[in-house]
């Protein structure tokens, strides 16, 4: 019998080392670029991750108002809301959507892909979009996220 011992290292959020990443999204198609978002949020990207720990790093995300839908998404997707009050349910499309909030497609995107909790509602608030190229983060220092 082996007497190797190998400890499987779960990590604690006090010794969490978080980064900044810029993430460029003119050109980039919607779906998988909210994909690779949440995949750094959750911190997935590390060695060190652990699913019940925020190991996620920080997103700034530029040019929100660039990013590019396939096929008829873009007439055909719809964003619906719902007030809780009757006859409070607005639907609008992904057109509709570009044109008025483009930052709101990518925040609403991402989440959906983030875990339903406490922990989920803590990785959303490490995003940042813009909707144009400039974003006051620059004393952070953040780098290019090479996907």
């Amino acid at each position: 019998m082996n007497t190797l011992s190998y400890k499987t290292h779960s990590a604690k959020k006090e010794e969490v080392e978080r980064k900044w990443y810029i993430v460029d999204a003119e050109g980039a198609v919607a779906g998988r670029l909210f994909t690779k978002i949440a995949h750094v949020l959750r911190g997935k990207h590390k060695p060190s991750f652990t699913p019940h720990v925020d190991c996620g790093d920080f997103i700034i995300v530029i040019n929100a108002g660039k990013i590019r839908f396939t096929g008829n998404k873009l007439a055909q997707k719809e964003y619906q809301t719902y007030s809780g009050y009757p006859g409070g349910q607005k639907s609008r499309t992904a057109k509709e959507m570009q044109d008025t909030r483009p930052t709101r497609i990518i925040e609403i995107g991402v989440k959906g892909m983030l875990p339903k909790n406490r922990l989920g509602r803590q990785m959303i608030k490490k995003l940042f979009v813009y909707e144009g190229a400039e974003h006051p983060h620059e004393a952070q220092k953040p780098e290019p996220f090479k996907f």
